[in-house]
């Protein structure tokens, strides 16, 4: 089971990807980054995608049809999967993490527009964080 610096590493393997980042989006900290960023500060970029992940966790139009919530985690499943913005030249990422204490994580990756494969980053994102262990 990987924990964060080996997450990270496996995210950065991805075609395209530019950085990465394990993000706490109630505080709005980097837990661990990796590669570039696109403000050029990492803990910038981790506070203004945190504000984002906010935003689609809690507001109940993003929550599924059935009205389940964070705190449903009997199937071990959270209310937004994942996040994609895009603009001209990338994609940002960003993928929700289940944990055993409050679920207010989720992996980011900034990836290429030409380079990268978004639906390949989201599959693999989607494993690694089913595989991450936080603790």
């Amino acid at each position: 089971m990987p924990g964060i610096d080996e997450c990270l590493l496996e995210a950065m393997k991805l075609p395209g990807a530019r950085g990465a980042a394990v993000v706490d989006w109630t505080s709005g900290l980097a837990l661990g980054t990796v590669g570039e960023s696109p403000s050029g500060d990492h803990e910038t970029t981790a506070a203004e995608t945190a504000e984002l992940a906010r935003m689609a966790a809690e507001f109940p139009s993003f929550a599924p049809a059935d009205g389940s919530d964070w705190s449903d985690g009997s199937d071990g499943d959270t209310p937004v999967n994942d996040l994609i913005v895009s603009n001209r030249d990338s994609y940002h990422v960003l993928q929700f993490v289940r944990t055993t204490f409050d679920s207010s994580v989720f992996l980011h990756l900034w990836l290429g527009r030409t380079e990268g494969n978004l639906a390949l980053a989201r599959i693999r994102l989607g494993e690694m964080a089913r595989q991450l262990v936080l603790g």
